[in-house]
This record gives C-alpha cells, structure tokens and sequence, in this order.
C-alpha cells in the first residue's frame, strides 16, 4: 500500500553503553578456537564485526524501547495522551505475556483508547510497525502511532560464549552460533502522523513485501538457549534472490531507479551480506551508511537506527528519496520508501 497522508513526525535512537570487542571474544574462545584448529577470524575478517554494543546490567526490552520512546515523542513535540497506537516490534521480549507493547505503554503513560501490540517478524518488524500504522493513519482512524523497538543481547552472549567453551563443542557447534556474537543491543523508535498535523516533516510513501517462506528454517532463535543458529551461507543466497523479487516490485510500485534514490538504509547483518546486496542490486556504496562494524546486528532495530544516525549525522537533506530495505529470517522482505 503507498499513502498519502502518512509523515514522520519523530525519530530518535539509544545506543547501548557497553563494548563488547570481537578481540574479547575471540579471547574468552580461544581454548576452544585452538583446540578445533580454527585461525581465521569469522566474526571481524569475514562478518566485519569488530565490537557490538550491551547494556550495563539486566535491561529489559521493555525498558530499552520506553527510552527510545520517550525521545522520538520530545523529538516530534507530541504528548503522550494523543498516540492512537503503540507498535513493539522487538525480537527480545520481557515475558511470553503480558506483551511487551502493554508494558511500554504503561511506561509511557500512553492514554486508554491507544492500542498496543507486539508484531514480530525477525528483523523485518519495525518495518512491518510502520505498516500497519501507515495503514491506520491513512485510513483517519488514528492521528499519532508510535513505533518502538529494544534489543537486549547480553544474556545470548552470557549463554552463548558459556556454552561454546565447553570441551565437547564441535566445529559445526561452533559454525551454527557464530551469528549469535554478531548480535548487538539498542533501541529505535518513530513517531508517524497524519501528514497534515507534521507540516514539512518527512513522508512515508509505504513499500512492498514478498516472502519465500520455504526457508523458514534456515535462521532459527531458541529462546530455552538464548541462541541463535542460522546457516549464514543458504540465508545470503535465498535472501538475495527474495531481495531481487522484492526490488522488481519495488521498482514497479514505486518507480525506483537506483540512482535516482539518495540513500540506502540496509538491514545491518554482516559485511558479507552488505556488499553481496549492495553488487547484486547495482548501489553506490557512499550512499549506504554502515553500523555493524561497531554496533553489530541489532535486529528490527537497525534500519531505524541507521535513519535517525544519519538525520544526526546531518545526511539527509530535505527532498532526498531514502530507501528502507530489510530482510528478515521467515524468510520475509520489505522494501519501502522515505522522502525527507
């Protein structure tokens, strides 16, 4: 669906404070590393991974997008009481239930006629959040939708590095949880409005989704191991080849011409996977903004981080089409369109 009437009113981002080095790692590993043989450095030469963020203590999720959200609301100047509907698009959840949409809307004091939900999608959510409040402000049932998400990786990277020194991990093991040390913690949120209540603010135009959900298996999360195992090698070429059905959508939908869009704001995984995307669809690197080298893979999280980055940065400028580009394990791809 592309809108008419849909702006972004707010944006902001929250970077967790603490540092975890691919050096540290490979340390803490290192017995294990040796032990199988193992020289090359997986997570910094070939993910381009040097260091993710954590929080400092146990953070929630809950408590990661409260901050977020409180930030986009000061940044889009609008009270909490007129939010319609509060999106949380998280991979990391506080509980099984209640959802944690309802925890942050608790948080935020957020009125009783907003509704509130978690959507989840891997990291293709946030995305899917702008959708639906797209949808819903298109439509004139809400004015305000808030979209929020908080990704806390520290006990994945507690049971994780525990579990791969262990002296029975075997190289496979190993292979299988590398994507879980390319994870990352932050939180993102967007304020979205009627076009008319954020004069001269940015446009959402909407996008397009295609799926090929017979590749459901190859990335999975376990939540009893707080791991995450994924054939990275099957996920970049079925994910490239979902991403091309997509763009021809996009394309059509859109009328997208690669050189015509000023920005790319990609889905932050790995540097394998960005410069596959960035050969396979033709794109100037100097148009895409990288953060997984110091912040990792922070799921759904990434691609608003990377747009309210770069609005920081001072790299958007007003007229500019930014592509929102995102692939989620499922598999699922979006492809939509901002114009600053």
């Amino acid at each position: 669906m592309l809108f008419q009437h849909v702006a972004i009113a707010g944006l902001a981002h929250v970077d967790a404070p603490r540092k975890l080095t691919t050096e540290e790692i490979n340390a803490r590993l290192k017995p294990t590393l040796d032990r199988l043989g193992i020289k090359v450095d997986v997570l910094q030469n070939i993910a381009g991974v040097r260091e993710r963020r954590l929080w400092d203590g146990e953070v929630k999720p809950s408590e990661a997008a409260t901050l977020a959200g409180v930030k986009a609301l000061a940044d889009a100047g609008v009270d909490a009481d007129r939010i319609g509907l509060l999106v949380n698009t998280s991979v990391s959840r506080d509980y099984l239930e209640p959802s944690t949409a309802s925890i942050v809307a608790g948080n935020l004091r957020l009125g009783e006629n907003c509704q509130n939900f978690d959507v989840a999608n891997a990291c293709l959510a946030f995305i899917n959040g702008m959708d639906i409040a797209g949808r819903m402000i298109e439509r004139g049932e809400i004015d305000y939708a808030l979209v929020v998400d908080g990704e806390t990786a520290n006990k994945a990277y507690e049971k994780t590095l525990d579990r791969l020194s262990r002296a029975d991990v075997t190289e496979a093991q190993l292979r299988d949880e590398m994507a879980t040390l390319t994870l990352g913690s932050g939180a993102a949120a967007m304020v979205l409005a009627r076009a008319e209540l954020a004069p001269g603010a940015p446009r959402y135009r909407g996008g397009v989704t295609r799926s090929a959900t017979e590749w459901n298996h190859l990335c999975v999360g376990d939540l009893h191991h707080d791991r995450m195992v994924a054939d990275g090698r099957m996920l970049m070429i079925e994910g490239l080849k979902l991403g091309q059905k997509t763009f021809t959508a996009a394309r059509a939908a859109l009328g997208w011409a690669v050189e015509e869009l000023d920005e790319f704001v990609i889905h932050q995984v790995s540097r394998a996977h960005t410069q596959a995307f960035l050969k396979a669809f033709g794109i100037d690197p100097n148009k895409v903004m990288t953060i997984f080298g110091e912040h990792g893979n922070i799921g759904p999280a990434s691609v608003p981080i990377v747009l309210s980055k770069l609005r920081e940065m001072g790299r958007l400028k007003k007229g500019n089409r930014v592509a929102l580009l995102g692939i989620g394990s499922g598999l699922n791809c979006s492809m939509a369109e901002v114009v600053w």
